[in-house]
């Protein structure tokens, strides 16, 4: 266990190498009760939306989410967020929880004459998630919701093991899975219903070095590793989450100005062709000198690779570019690859 935001988290349960194959494999529990959730109501709760995240939410149906993020006047990134679509007027953004002071009183401060009401709901809901290509075989048993015809970044509302529940196709591992929005003091009876219901699939509880191992071969950023209120979305090639037709939204213009002038450095993925793993904070080297830092790095139990992320220049952040990484002294050869690492085969359960 460790302190994390105010939360006394679990690192592993039973390993980190046997509970990232249990997700990638079987099926993977995780409480994600740490997260903070904002919500959103009123006649102009669009508009407010829109303002202080960078992505469209008016695209979204109700019982849609979207990957989002809150951004800075630089187009830099406060946090990044799921945005999920309650009702016409009625928004709920999962924000992280070593962020979700700040998350709320940014959005707070905007409000301005809007008619809109902002809550720091966050102590409503505890949040499991299931993870993994059994997740809905898991699942299924233990709800009315028809889990098939839930389509991936959809939600709805119904009772998971008797407690009323908001189920969300949705998860940070790279897999098919599903997140559970239920009050707090169902969060115990719901879990244990949950590691009894996965049993025949041997279903595993993970912890945060799980949840790292897995989000990072899926390529997927880690705010205050990969991503902060230093670095824009554009530099993260987060540019898919800009919803560039938008007529207002902070930060909005000046993302719009660097697509069009380009970004001088990029977040990429590496792996490494000489022995070694890449830690976050190593150097990234080019011809000897220094170019970037490492941002995420570890040994992967799935790829059974040495991989990471860092910033580079753009010049150098095209695949099969070689660079290295100073590891305490020794120049380690590694090479820029495609993102995503990982990505998981097509099957029934995504469609």
């Amino acid at each position: 266990m460790t302190p994390f935001a105010g939360w006394d988290m679990p690192i592993e349960y039973g390993g980190v190498t046997a509970e990232h194959l249990a997700v990638r494999t079987r099926a993977g529990l995780f409480d994600v009760s740490h997260m903070g959730e904002v919500e959103i109501a009123g006649k102009q709760a669009l508009e407010l939306v829109q303002e202080v995240s960078c992505n469209d939410a008016s695209r979204l149906a109700v019982g849609q989410a979207q990957y989002s993020a809150l951004t800075t006047p630089e187009g830099t990134i406060i946090d990044d967020v799921l945005v999920y679509r309650m009702a016409k007027s009625h928004f709920m953004l999962v924000v992280n929880a070593s962020n979700a002071a700040r998350a709320y009183e940014w959005i707070a401060s905007h409000v301005g004459s809007l008619e809109a009401a902002v809550i720091d709901s966050s102590s409503r809901y505890a949040l499991i998630a299931v993870q993994g290509p059994a997740a809905r075989d898991v699942l299924q048993p233990l709800t009315g919701v028809e889990l098939a015809g839930l389509k991936y970044y959809w939600f709805t509302h119904g009772e998971v093991a008797s407690a009323r529940a908001t189920v969300s196709r949705t998860g940070y591992t790279g897999e098919d899975g599903f997140e559970i929005f239920i009050p707090p003091n169902q969060a115990d009876h719901v879990w244990q219903a949950l590691v009894e219901s996965g049993r025949d699939v041997d279903i595993m509880p993970c912890g945060l070095a799980a949840r790292d191992t897995l989000r990072l071969e899926a390529g997927m950023r880690l705010h205050g590793n990969d991503i902060d209120e230093t670095t824009t979305v554009l530099e993260a090639d987060l540019g898919w989450i800009v919803g560039w037709e938008k007529s207002t939204g902070i930060g909005l213009d000046r993302l719009r100005d660097q697509k069009a002038v380009g970004v001088s450095r990029k977040l990429i993925g590496f792996e490494m062709t000489d022995r070694g793993i890449a830690r976050r904070g190593y150097a990234v080297l080019h011809d000897g000198a220094t170019v970037g830092s490492v941002t995420s790095g570890t040994l992967t139990p799935h790829l059974k690779k040495a991989i990471g992320m860092a910033y580079v220049p753009v010049e150098l952040s095209t695949p099969g570019t070689e660079l290295a990484i100073d590891l305490r002294g020794r120049a380690a050869a590694a090479r820029v690859v495609p993102l995503p690492f990982y990505k998981r085969p097509k099957t029934r359960a995504t469609a």
